[in-house]
């Protein structure tokens, strides 16, 4: 699916027009991918080396075989010693193998189960907003809307104020809002979407009264 750009001149105008109502500030972060899963492609290549493992355990005759048909039979037969290096080698070429297709970075992101893009998105707002927004607001009101585009996900962190005032079920409009835009390949108007719920909420709970100074930066930061 073809993903427009963001618009972010929409964005800091949407920031603009809910920050008008409310003493809350919003932050937006767009992030091209929260990770890179290295890891994960490390996993999976391990994983696939075990399963050939099992695979040559389960069906020893069948290796055997083929090692046999490899080395041919000029030698009347093939030792243990070639046998384990054959295995050896079919592991490491295994290993190899899947190590080099997932540095496709397409193909190892589309392996990273659900759960951990989740768990990765989160952890990477969280981090962001510990840098960019907790503790940056005189009265705590500090809102960060963070936007992972390769994962399709997001993450609304609040500062104090807010989190006990707004239970995190509160920003489930918001976010089902910017995620199907997203999926469906309009990162901005899920973004001004997403921005307006959030301004909404935060108007209701802290209505603007004109005292609080703008203390985060209104436009789109991408990093």
């Amino acid at each position: 699916m073809t993903r427009a750009p963001v618009d972010q001149q929409r964005v800091r105008a949407a920031i603009e027009a809910a920050e008008a109502r409310t003493d809350g500030e919003l932050l937006a972060i767009l992030s091209p991918q929260s990770d890179t899963y290295h890891d994960v492609a490390l996993q999976w290549a391990v994983l696939l080396m075990v399963t050939a493992l099992g695979v040559v355990t389960a069906f020893p005759d069948a290796f055997i075989g083929l090692a046999e048909w490899i080395a041919g039979d000029w030698s009347g037969g093939i030792t243990r010693r070639s046998l384990l290096l054959m295995l050896f080698a079919l592991l490491v070429a295994i290993y190899l193998a899947a190590r080099i297709a997932l540095r496709w970075p397409a193909l190892r992101l589309a392996l990273v189960p659900g759960l951990i893009k989740s768990r990765r998105v989160r952890r990477r707002a969280i981090a962001l907003f510990k840098v960019g927004a907790e503790q940056h607001t005189i009265s705590r009101t500090g809102v960060l809307l963070y936007v992972s585009l390769a994962e399709q996900r997001a993450e609304i962190v609040a500062d104090e104020a807010v989190h006990n005032r707004v239970p995190a079920e509160m920003w489930g409009d918001a976010m089902v809002l910017l995620i199907d835009a997203i999926r469906d390949g309009r990162p901005t108007d899920g973004m001004v979407a997403a921005i307006e719920a959030i301004g909404d909420i935060l108007a209701r709970e802290f209505p603007y009264t004109g005292t609080d100074p703008a203390e985060l930066p209104n436009h789109l930061i991408v990093i």
